[in-house]
């Protein structure tokens, strides 16, 4: 897959948020348990893509920390802007010889929304898997998965100016 021009400034505004290979917290999971719930799905995840993996924030059903970005769904999602479902992955060209399909946790249907944040840089997703193929996503779960992620987006953009209060209160 291509990647977009602005690539560079897309990585440079995921590094300042200072996120990546942190610890779980529990904000962003229980933003992906309740995600898991609602869409009955058995993973869920907080996945925020950076140059060469995607990174899980925050994982529900699934005990990988990272997968590589050439297999990341996730990858996929960032470059549509919205949300981005895969009904049967093994019907797609695009993932059905993808190793997180043919094997572990074995991918059938995928839906994420990308973390857009204020900038309008795509993060990563919220987004939710399961194991079996689904028709795909009601116009009205669409929504409401793009609801969760803004909720995360939130979150880090909370977590950001935190962090800067804190560094100003050093200084």
């Amino acid at each position: 897959m291509e990647l977009r021009p602005n690539e560079a400034e897309r990585l440079a505004a995921l590094v300042s948020y200072g996120i990546l290979d942190t610890d779980f917290e529990e904000t962003y999971d229980r933003i992906t348990r309740l995600a898991a719930r609602i869409f009955g799905a058995p993973i869920s995840l907080v996945s925020l893509v950076d140059e060469k993996r995607q990174w899980f924030k925050s994982a529900y059903g699934l005990s990988a920390r990272e997968t590589p970005r050439e297999y990341a769904f996730c990858q996929h999602a960032i470059q549509q802007g919205s949300v981005f479902v895969v009904p049967n992955a093994t019907k797609s060209e695009t993932f059905k010889d993808n190793p997180l399909v043919t094997g572990k946790p074995h991918v059938l249907f995928y839906a994420g929304a990308p973390l857009i944040n204020p900038d309008g840089f795509a993060l990563g997703t919220l987004c939710v898997i399961d194991n079996k193929p689904r028709q795909g996503l009601s116009e009205e779960d669409q929504v409401m998965l793009g609801d969760f992620a803004a909720l995360v987006v939130e979150l880090m953009e909370n977590r950001k100016h935190i962090r800067l209060l804190e560094r100003r209160a050093v200084a």
